[in-house]
């Protein structure tokens, strides 16, 4: 049975994930710390800080991905329209960028990345609140689509 001091550390792990919004990489620091300081007295803290901690390694990872997939896609479109401008002595024009064939696959991809980051950004901040809930009252839980990156 976990003390209330163990469950509120548990849920203060998860919730400190959250100042990655106010302060860069706070996601992984303040874990870290709650984490590294109180792992070795309780396991439920030990487990709750390694959840809380692959979780946001994983969400990195997917971000990572997405990134890698967006760029040379956004890259290789605007070279395409950089390629299509022409430059004479006083002034640019720009001839045939907007066509379905031009268009069509970019618009496409980038919408369904916008989607897919909104939608890991969204689902992101509210597992981290229900984790902490779940930590609150006691609860072992496991993130959706987590990678065991800390065992």
């Amino acid at each position: 049975m976990e003390t209330s001091n163990e469950k509120s550390i548990g849920a203060l792990i998860h919730l400190s994930t959250l100042s990655q919004y106010l302060i860069p990489f706070g996601n992984y620091l303040f874990p870290l710390l709650l984490w590294s300081s109180k792992k070795d007295k309780s396991t439920f803290i030990d487990y709750n800080g390694k959840q809380a901690l692959n979780f946001q390694l994983s969400i990195l990872l997917y971000s990572l991905i997405a990134l890698v997939i967006a760029i040379p896609t956004c890259l290789y479109w605007f070279i395409s329209i950089i390629e299509k401008l022409e430059i004479s002595e006083n002034h640019v024009t720009i001839r045939e960028i907007i066509t379905t064939q031009n268009i069509t696959g970019m618009v496409i991809l980038g919408l369904v990345t916008i989607i897919l980051v909104l939608f890991l950004k969204l689902s992101e901040f509210f597992l981290i609140i229900y984790a902490s809930f779940k930590s609150a009252n006691g609860e072992h839980y496991n993130y959706p689509l987590t990678i065991n990156f800390i065992k």
